[in-house]
């Protein structure tokens, strides 16, 4: 079964991401969380976040042309962090043209940021699937455009474990735990691999680099957004 669509959802998505859909089963089902009856839009939110990821990475490629990969990957975590679709997704009213099950619509899932991010991935991806990589390109030049810009003017981008410990302090929690797991490859490319505990909580992960730092600091990135999806979740 395919989520049902609707002309005002065409009309909206034209109005404020400037793209003119034809199939309104595919944004009606961009449009419907799992709680609801229906194909839902997940599917479509794994596409639009790998759609997302590379525009982005594609942007910052041209706009920061001395930038190392290190920091081009800290500037493109900032900028598809579920914080920042969230943000995009309420200037535009997601919100109101969302399909819910009882329960969510219940305890205001219209409003959690959460389901407001996926869904707005979840359009992304279907105006990648009807209109190609132009299409979307668009779309997250539309949007993301002014952010690239400012980081200009913003100061450099902290790391992820600066990041993550200050998270933690600023709650009155434990500071992570890092630990080498595994050592492997050859002596000239050795690949180390790193696990990060964040105490008092669930979350332990795994980050792999060419040396023990870029794996502390992808451990780090990893558990950072755990930590900012179940604090977002509950």
């Amino acid at each position: 079964m395919t989520a049902p669509g609707s002309a005002a959802d065409l009309d909206w998505l034209e109005r404020r991401l400037g793209y003119r859909a034809s199939d309104a089963s595919l944004v009606g089902r961009a449009l419907t969380h799992r709680s609801a009856a229906g194909a839902d839009n997940e599917r479509l939110e794994f596409l639009g976040d790998a759609v997302l990821s590379f525009v982005v990475a594609d942007l910052l490629h041209a706009e920061f042309t001395t930038a190392d990969e290190g920091e081009l990957s800290r500037c493109r975590a900032a900028l598809v962090r579920e914080e920042t679709l969230a943000d995009v997704a309420e200037s535009l009213g997601v919100g109101d043209h969302l399909r819910l099950g009882p329960g969510e619509l219940r305890s205001g899932g219209f409003r959690r940021r959460s389901i407001l991010a996926d869904a707005f991935e979840a359009l992304l991806g279907a105006i990648y699937l009807e209109g190609g990589v132009a299409a979307a390109t668009g779309v997250v030049e539309r949007f993301w455009r002014p952010r690239i810009e400012a980081l200009r003017l913003a100061p450099p981008l902290k790391d992820p474990k600066t990041r993550l410990q200050e998270w933690l302090q600023a709650r009155g929690r434990s500071l992570p735990v890092y630990a080498v797991e595994a050592i492997g490859g050859e002596a000239h490319a050795q690949v180390f691999t790193v696990s990060c505990v964040v105490p008092g909580s669930t979350v332990t992960t795994e980050g792999r680099g060419a040396s023990r730092r870029r794996a502390e600091q992808i451990a780090a990135e990893r558990a950072l957004e755990r930590l900012e999806s179940e604090e977002d979740d509950a």
